[in-house]
């Protein structure tokens, strides 16, 4: 297409890992529709970030052709680089330095001076809300406050092409709602942006797609078009009680001819092969539209080798230290963490029992994070009750933590070293003796299929394959309790899912698992909820008594991530009134 603002043309790209030279893009061609939204999508590993750093000219193709708005990025890139902006996953934003000074330097590199760039700032921090913060340092900046900050400095110069890889990872419903907010008047002035994400709402919302697989296009379309040759193969499928959705699903997956089926509000998403329904006795099943989401799965999940069912891995037989299936295997009272006048969690009152999902959900900087860090042990309570598997965590929490698996926000991995010496030095700090080590460390890499990856540096791994080695880690002791802090944050969607079946499975065994996540659909998979908000408990229960909290008079009841948004946003406007 003459005119477009990116073209890519018979595109490939390799990468050296070790003696090998890994292909990470293909014979790509594809141009992007002036003024619209593209959104890039993929699993892990599909080549998307190195697409878009070819599209900002910081890598050049090994053959092919890659044109910047008129430029062949091989060439003088410097007339097109001022009308170009570019926000990479993991946005380099100076800790240290506020957000003024973030600005300001950016500013100065990008040869921004005069009122041209004294009204810009104004600008961006007017369409950002970080006005009242410019004196905040980035580094106390909650997640999607940073994002927010990192995508003002892409903004300096008003582009003609705006580069986003992964925007919205590790964000809050809220924040994510205001920065889409942000692209869409973006797009309405006229830039053309390329987005990728794990969200599939995210996807719905774009003019057009591209699908990656192992480096190779598999399709550009729009949503609509993606949908399209699905109808008349979903549902939503209800069991008869006393069926569990969790249950339900499981049965659903064994079934010939289906292909996904995933956890919804009203049910089970049946994604199948043929318009033929599997329905078993009492079930009801009722059609339904297609989403992009069956689209992704039906072109990429029978493509995924490297999938296949996960069988239950071995855990320790009595979860829960022995406690009776009554007695809460987590019991929090009064809890209270203060940082110098900043107080991060204020009374919080909770109990998890044995074999349950519970999940932890709030935006970001509610102290989630925080709370997870006292129940763990890392981190001392300023006061109230915390037990965990019995255990005062307040004055024994060394011998809890030896019954406890956790997973960090950011994975705990040491980059550093290799797969197999990730679990080897885990393997070790738990105390494995070394014919039980050996066993486990094998059990590992068979189980998560990370044989492949055993010599690769766990900063080289894609991020699914790196969820899957924290995992293995944090389970390689067998523990009874599972503290799981937005593990599946940047994780592609396929792997997600795989990670989730993993989860019910060790629910079903006995194994309690705490978990917080930022992803409303996953919310759906737990037993019973926490809500907070600025330190605060402000509901909890099942997710249908969570929506049901949310609900507004006789309208219908609400998604979980509205009412993840109407909830918070109540709460919020109180407390704002109230001070």
């Amino acid at each position: 297409m003459t005119g477009s603002p990116l073209e890519f043309a018979g595109v490939a790209r390799s990468f050296p890992r070790g003696r090998e030279r890994v292909q990470a893009l293909q014979d790509l061609d594809f141009s992007l529709v002036p003024g619209g939204i593209t959104g890039l999508l993929g699993p892990d590993g599909a080549g998307k970030s190195t697409l878009m750093r070819l599209a900002a000219g910081l890598l050049l193709p090994d053959r092919g052709q890659v044109t910047v708005l008129g430029t062949d990025t091989r060439g003088d890139l410097g007339p097109v680089q001022t009308q170009t902006g570019y926000m990479p996953q993991r946005f380099g934003l100076y800790e240290d330095l506020t957000v003024q000074e973030n600005l300001d330097l950016y500013a100065d590199l990008q040869g921004l001076a005069g009122d041209p760039r004294y009204g810009r700032l104004q600008e961006l921090l007017k369409l950002t809300a970080l006005g009242p913060f410019g004196h905040r340092r980035a580094g106390a900046l909650s997640g999607g406050m940073k994002q927010k900050l990192g995508l003002a400095c892409a903004l300096l110069r008003t582009p003609r092409l705006l580069l986003l890889d992964e925007p919205t990872v590790g964000v809050d419903p809220i924040a994510r709602r205001e920065l889409w907010s942000i692209v869409q008047g973006l797009r309405s002035g006229g830039v053309t942006i390329l987005l990728s994400t794990a969200y599939f709402d995210e996807a719905e919302r774009c003019d057009e797609i591209l699908l990656l697989h192992q480096g190779r296009l598999l399709g550009k379309k729009t949503p609509a078009e993606f949908r399209a040759p699905l109808e008349g193969r979903t549902f939503l499928v209800g069991g008869p009680a006393p069926v569990t959705r969790r249950q339900l699903q499981e049965s659903l997956r064994q079934r010939p001819g289906i292909q996904d089926a995933r956890i919804l509000a009203g049910g089970v998403r049946v994604l199948c092969r043929d318009p033929t329904p599997r329905a078993a006795g009492g079930e009801t099943w009722l059609p339904v539209p297609p989403a992009f989401e069956d689209a992704f799965v039906d072109r990429l999940g029978a493509q995924e080798e490297d999938r296949r069912p996960v069988s239950p891995p071995p855990v320790a037989a009595a979860p829960g230290s022995g406690v009776p299936e009554e007695t809460a295997v987590i019991r929090v009272r009064g809890l209270r963490k203060v940082f110098g006048q900043f107080e991060a969690v204020r009374a919080a009152d909770f109990d998890v029992y044995p074999g349950e999902i519970f999940g932890l959900l709030g935006a970001n900087g509610a102290g989630k994070t925080t709370t997870f860090r006292m129940l763990c042990g890392l981190l001392p309570a300023s006061s109230g009750t915390l037990e965990v598997a019995g255990v005062d965590m307040r004055h024994a929490s060394a011998v809890a933590r030896s019954r406890i698996g956790y997973v960090s926000q950011r994975f705990s991995l040491y980059g550093n070293l290799n797969c197999h010496q990730n679990l080897s030095f885990f393997a070790s700090v738990y105390g494995l003796h070394p014919k039980k080590r050996r066993a486990r460390l094998a059990w590992a890499l068979e189980e998560f299929r990370l044989g492949a990856y055993r010599n690769a540096s766990a900063d080289d791994l894609p991020l699914g394959i790196r969820q899957r080695l924290a995992l293995a880690c944090a389970l390689l002791h067998e523990p009874p309790i599972l503290f799981l802090d937005e593990p599946t944050s940047g994780v592609d969607p396929l792997s997600r899912r795989e990670f989730w079946q993993r989860i019910s499975h060790l629910a079903e065994q006995g194994v309690t698992v705490l978990v917080t996540t930022h992803f409303m659909d996953e919310a759906e998979y737990c037993d019973r909820l926490v809500l907070m908000s600025l330190g605060e408990i402000l509901a909890q229960g099942s997710p249908a008594e969570i929506r049901a909290l949310a609900r507004d008079g006789d309208h219908p009841e609400p998604g979980m991530e509205e009412a993840f948004i109407r909830l918070t946003e109540v709460h919020e406007s109180r407390i704002r009134r109230a001070s």
